[in-house]
C-alpha cells in the first residue's frame, strides 16, 4: 500500500470511528458556539464594543473548544493496541500520524470556521473582517491541531495527562492566537491583514512539517 493510500485509509478510519461517537464531535461544536454567543448576552448590545472584542473572543473560544478533543487523539488507539500496530507498519509513522491529525482537523477545525462566520454576525463584523476571520481560521485551527498532536504523544497514558497537555499546547499556541486576531482588527481598523495573515500562514508551514515528525518521537517516547 503506498503512502498515499495509507493517509487516505487512516483518515477513513477515524472519520468514521468519529462518526459512531457523536457526542464527542458536537461536544467541541457545541461549547464553541455557547462560548462565543455569551459575550454579546453579558457585555450588553453596544456594537462598537462588540466589534472591537470579537476577533479575541471567537480565536479564544475556538482554541478552548480544540482542547477539548485533542486528549482523544491518540488516547482511544492507545487504550485498544492499535496505535503500537500503526508505528510497526512499513509505512512512515509521519504519515499515519498526519493522516490522524487531518482527521482530528476535519472533526473539531472545520465546524469551528463554518459556525464563525454565523457567530460573528452577533458581533455586527462587517463581511470584510467576517472573510479574514475565515482565512485565519482556516490558516489557524489546522496549527492548533498539529501543535496540540506533539502535546497529546507527550502526555499519552498520564494520569491527568488533559490538564498537562493544556499546559503544554496552550503557550506554544500564543502566536497563532495573536496574529489570527490581530489580522480581524487590522482588517476592521483599515490597516490591511496582509502582514498577519502571512505570519499565520509561515506558522502553519512551519508547524506542517515538523509537528508530525515530533508527535512520532513523542509517541515512541511514551509507547516505551
Amino acid at each position: 500500500m503506498g503512502m498515499w493510500a495509507t493517509f487516505r485509509c487512516i483518515v477513513r478510519r477515524d472519520l468514521t470511528l468519529a462518526i459512531r461517537r457523536k457526542s464527542d464531535v458536537f461536544t467541541t461544536l457545541f461549547f464553541f458556539v455557547i462560548v462565543v454567543s455569551l459575550f454579546p448576552l453579558g457585555i450588553g448590545p453596544e456594537s462598537d464594543t462588540l466589534r472591537t472584542i470579537a476577533p479575541g473572543v471567537v480565536w479564544v473560544a475556538a482554541l478552548l473548544a480544540s482542547m477539548l478533543s485533542m486528549e482523544r487523539l491518540f488516547a482511544n488507539d492507545y487504550d485498544d493496541g492499535s496505535l503500537e500496530q500503526m508505528l510497526l507498519t512499513p509505512q512512515p509513522p509521519s504519515v499515519l500520524v498526519f493522516g490522524k491529525i487531518c482527521a482530528h482537523w476535519l472533526v473539531s477545525g472545520l465546524p469551528i470556521v463554518l459556525m464563525a462566520p454565523l457567530l460573528g454576525l452577533q458581533y455586527d463584523m462587517a463581511l470584510d473582517a467576517l472573510g479574514v476571520l475565515v482565512v485565519t481560521l482556516l490558516l489557524g485551527t489546522p496549527v492548533l491541531s498539529l501543535v496540540g498532536a506533539i502535546g497529546a504523544a507527550l502526555t499519552l497514558g498520564l494520569r491527568g495527562g488533559g490538564v498537562l497537555l493544556s499546559l503544554i499546547v496552550l503557550p506554544l499556541c500564543i502566536p497563532v492566537l495573536i496574529f489570527g486576531a490581530g489580522a480581524v482588527e487590522a482588517s476592521t481598523s483599515g490597516l490591511g491583514a496582509q502582514s498577519h495573515v502571512a505570519m499565520l500562514g509561515a506558522i502553519f508551514v512551519l508547524a506542517l512539517c515538523f509537528s508530525p515528525i515530533s508527535a512520532v518521537a513523542a509517541l515512541r517516547i511514551s509507547i516505551e
